[in-house]
């Protein structure tokens, strides 16, 4: 069981997979280098070694423990830089081969700007060396230059594979959490946010509020004009909704025409407030092919330990009251809120 959560973080988390197969990568790959050179009396480059083994171990640590994986990142590609630098520029030749693999290792640890900027670095350092002590890290100007040419050809591909991943990668990212028409939020982005709104509160006391909106006779709208028109209602309907909200706020689609809109930091008042300014925009802006558009709303503020499938189900119990109302109002559930426990530190 254990082994299977381990697994299913690594796989919904890349930056935190490529965090640990480098890590492990590099722990495995160094760590014999660095008893070796110790027994041979280099202990420069056997301290090194051991320095980015034991940086390379933390780093792991803290990013599966916080699932911070952006700090661990420059951590690491910043040890491995100098630590690679000063290894070359002891062992000449011999070491220079560690620097393509930490070419590819930072690209991928890192922006592909920042990972750009370490790759310069790392190359101006080793030339300074080499034309201040000659023979120390090159043999020669040509194998010098060699070697400059080879390693800013690996960077140019690495710089290019790494940013199309990285930017696949954002976009698969967005698709999975994001309507492809509205570009509100869906529905499974709807329940982590809950998830992490309900966990938020229990732990720290933050007030959250909830409005569940459904358009009015919006399938009259799909009949009469057809399902492009609709559409566009819908579409129209997002921007007045985000434009007319807080930045904070986290506007979702979980069904045809219907919208929850996320509020934190919001009392009761705040939700009425908010539900009235909401609804008088979009009686005001929203304009369909048959004319205005209006909305209905169900709102409910999170509760002392309730769950969130709950809090929603408030919320939208209330909507459809107010749609049995006569649609074109707001109901929020007005039933006392019991005094919460101390948050849990």
């Amino acid at each position: 069981m254990q082994t299977s959560r381990l697994l299913k973080r690594l796989r919904n988390d890349f930056q935190l997979s490529i965090i640990t197969l480098m890590g492990l990568f590099g722990v495995l790959a160094i760590s014999p280098y660095a008893i070796y050179r110790l027994a041979e009396g280099n202990y420069l480059v056997s301290i090194a070694d051991t320095i980015i083994v034991l940086s390379t171990v933390f780093a792991v640590l803290y990013a599966w423990r916080t699932g911070d994986t952006v700090k661990p990142g420059l951590y690491l590609a910043a040890i491995f830089s100098v630590g690679s630098t000063l290894i070359a520029i002891n062992l000449g030749v011999n070491g220079l081969f560690w620097i393509y693999p930490l070419i590819l290792f930072n690209f991928f640890m890192v922006s592909p700007g920042k990972a750009a900027v370490a790759t310069l670095l790392i190359l101006t350092a080793l030339v300074s060396h080499a034309l201040i002590v000659p023979g120390s890290v090159f043999e020669s100007t040509y194998q010098m230059i060699s070697f400059l040419v080879t390693s800013m050809m690996a960077s140019l591909l690495t710089c290019i594979f790494a940013y199309r991943t990285r930017s696949q990668r954002d976009q698969l990212q967005t698709l999975a959490i994001q309507d492809p028409l509205t570009g509100a939020r869906n529905r499974r982005a709807m329940n982590e946010e809950l998830k992490i709104a309900m966990s938020t509160h229990r732990r720290h006391g933050n007030n959250y509020g909830v409005l569940v909106m459904d358009l009015d006779h919006f399938k009259l709208i799909n009949d009469k004009f057809g399902h492009q028109a609709g559409d566009q209602v819908l579409v129209a309907f997002v921007s007045l909704i985000k434009q007319a909200s807080r930045k904070e706020d986290r506007l979702f689609r979980f069904g045809g025409e219907e919208f929850l809109l996320l509020l934190p930091n919001t009392d009761r008042a705040g939700l009425q407030a908010a539900a009235a300014h909401l609804q008088r925009q979009v009686g005001q802006n929203l304009k369909g092919p048959g004319g205005p558009v209006t909305v209905s709303m169900g709102g409910a503020i999170l509760r002392p330990g309730e769950h969130w499938e709950s809090w929603l189900q408030r919320a939208d119990q209330h909507l459809y009251q107010a749609k049995s109302a006569g649609r074109n109002c707001t109901l929020i559930d007005e039933t006392p809120i019991p005094a919460s426990n101390s948050p849990v530190n």
